[in-house]
């Protein structure tokens, strides 16, 4: 049996995340049932599952970086790449919250993870989302969380008793939603955010503890609700609200059967809510931020803005998304932006979805440049930024927008492979064909996009871009961040690196001489065409002097050359 941690160090965080990342996977489905605030869209189980998704990736990967060290990271990285995953990787209006629940206490917990530190950081986390909200509702997550902390205070040094009390309260709490927001109560079910954060906190008893806590809310007195149980009809009665029957529902809050009649995707005073869901991050300075907020609570509402240090998230509901994305433009730089069109019809919300096409392309590209060149050639997009690998769900939302019928994935990157696979694995499941190409490099995309012909058979249209991507050696310049032994020996930091699939096979002192010796190196095994993408930074006098090095060192070959934007590495190079 595992050792109980007696403190929230960076094991704790990273088995956290794990376990809650389980629970929400378990309870997803009846999250999704229950949502009906703000919007009944049927998402806030799956929002708070791929939030989780992501900031659990990023503490494995800051423990992947420490491979090779006899200790584990510090509590202080581990925790702060749980919050900042949460934060790039944060879907919907609850997962936004759930966000910043998680920084808030993040920043706590940088400092400790024993007892009191730990109820700090429920204090903190509750205050945090509170005042990310443009306009708290009670009744919400928010409440659930307030009420978290509110159970936590005490003296007790006690960890493990500080998580129990905390998941006691939420319980607690979130069986009372019901009272304190109507529409909730209109359709007998507790709060689907509440009900995540519920799943999240149990997770935490259970990293502390080593035993899972009892699910479901408790009753206003303190009581476990009780199990439901069959009556006439085949119709469910539990115990969510402080005792009081509800039909209908089960232990969990979810529905046994339709909703009360009536709206319930609108806002308390039972105007039609917005048409628009527009989400996006945003590199921007606090004081922009301010502004931003200002706009947007003017334009629509369930505005939540949360993060910091230059990185923020935004969500808002709009009638003119166009807008909300031109605040964002203004105050800084929005980036992965995602539009979501919601439509009424009989008081409850559908999308709005043309005739499917019969196939689509989604590719992994690492910058701007580089999504611009593959949305022209119809594929369908996902940004891969420095430090911050999309999760199969963001794959799996960018298979959703293909709208096709049959789907060609390009992943781009090895370290994908994993995350493609879960990503096409549930787009099956959902009755989209999926074909998976294992592109290991952005230029192996860009040579299987080349090929592919939608109008030629399924199978040999793959069979062709598979063929072409294979035969595209690729190799990248990167520059090295420390000492480390190398398969072309030992670099120091500030080397120029020249990685040929995949490893280093060159140590060079500049950019320019590097990648003549990449190139020479694998065109002396020939090839017909270069292409090279640049980065951000690198000037087009680069270029010049590469495609004239190609030229008269090795005839016949052509040379391409895109703008890849911001993107991890300064040159990409492919040889077909």
């Amino acid at each position: 049996m595992p050792q109980l941690p007696d403190d929230l160090d960076a094991v704790a965080v990273r088995t956290w995340c794990s376990l809650a990342l389980e629970a929400l996977g378990r309870e997803r489905a009846e999250i999704d049932a229950i949502n009906v605030y703000p919007i009944a869209d049927g998402d806030t189980g799956t929002n708070l599952y791929l939030t989780v998704e992501s900031a659990a990736a990023a503490v494995e990967a800051v423990f992947a970086a420490h491979e090779t060290g006899a200790t584990a990271p510090a509590t202080a990285d581990a925790v702060r790449a749980m919050a900042h995953g949460a934060l790039i990787g944060a879907r919907g209006n609850s997962g936004t919250i759930l966000a910043q629940l998680l920084r808030g206490m993040a920043g706590v917990l940088a400092d400790g993870g024993d007892a009191a530190h730990l109820r700090l950081a429920l204090t903190s986390a509750a205050d945090a989302a509170r005042q990310a909200v443009a306009h708290p509702v009670e009744g919400t997550v928010l409440t659930v969380a307030a009420e978290a902390a509110e159970a936590a205070r005490g003296e007790d040094p006690d960890l493990r008793t500080v998580v129990t009390a905390a998941y006691e309260g939420a319980r607690a709490a979130l069986a009372r939603t019901p009272e304190q927001l109507a529409v909730l109560g209109r359709a007998g079910v507790v709060d689907a955010g509440g009900r995540g954060l519920v799943a999240v906190l149990g997770a935490l008893v259970e990293t502390v503890t080593g035993q899972a806590p009892v699910r479901g809310p408790r009753t206003a007195s303190g009581n476990a609700a009780k199990a439901p149980v069959t009556v006439d009809g085949g119709s469910v009665v539990g115990l969510p609200v402080g005792g009081t029957p509800v039909e209908g529902v089960t232990e969990g809050g979810l529905p046994a059967s339709a909703p009360a009649e009536g709206p319930l995707d609108c806002p308390e005073d039972g105007s039609a809510g917005p048409a628009f869901e527009v989400i996006y991050l945003l590199e921007a300075r606090d004081e922009q931020v301010a502004r931003l907020r200002t706009r947007l609570d003017a334009l629509g509402d369930s505005l939540v803005v949360v993060g910091g240090d230059g990185l923020w998230h935004v969500h808002v509901h709009v009638d003119d998304a166009g807008a909300a994305v031109e605040a964002g433009v203004e105050a800084g730089r929005p980036y992965r932006i995602r539009i979501t069109h919601f439509a009424t019809e009989s008081g409850h919300d559908v999308r709005v979805q043309a005739e499917p096409a019969q196939r689509a392309v989604v590719v992994v590209v690492p910058g701007d440049g580089l999504a611009g060149l593959c949305t022209e050639a119809g594929a369908t997009t996902v940004i891969a930024r420095p430090g911050e690998p999309p999760a199969s769900g963001e794959l799996v939302d960018a298979i959703r927008r293909a709208h096709a019928r049959e789907v060609v994935l390009l992943p781009n990157d090895a370290a994908l492979r994993h995350t493609a696979a879960a990503a096409a694995e549930q787009a099956r499941t959902e009755g989209v064909r999926v074909a998976l190409v294992p592109t290991r490099a952005a230029v192996q995309g860009i040579a299987a996009l080349a090929v592919h012909e939608p109008d030629r058979g399924f199978d040999e249209d793959v069979v062709a871009m598979t063929a072409a991507a294979g035969a595209t050696r690729y190799a990248e310049l990167a520059v090295a961040e420390r000492q480390s032994w190398t398969m072309a020996g030992i670099c120091q930091a500030g080397d120029i690196l020249g990685l040929i699939d995949g490893d280093v096979a060159v140590i060079g002192a500049d950019v320019p001489h590097t990648a003549r010796t990449v190139l020479d190196r694998m065109l002396a095994a020939g090839g017909e065409l270069v292409t090279l993408v640049l980065g951000e930074d690198v000037p087009d006098a680069l270029a010049d002097a590469l495609e004239k090095h190609v030229r008269e060192g090795h005839l016949a070959v052509d040379t391409v050359v895109y703008r890849g934007g911001h993107q991890r590495a300064p040159l990409l190079i492919g040889v077909e």
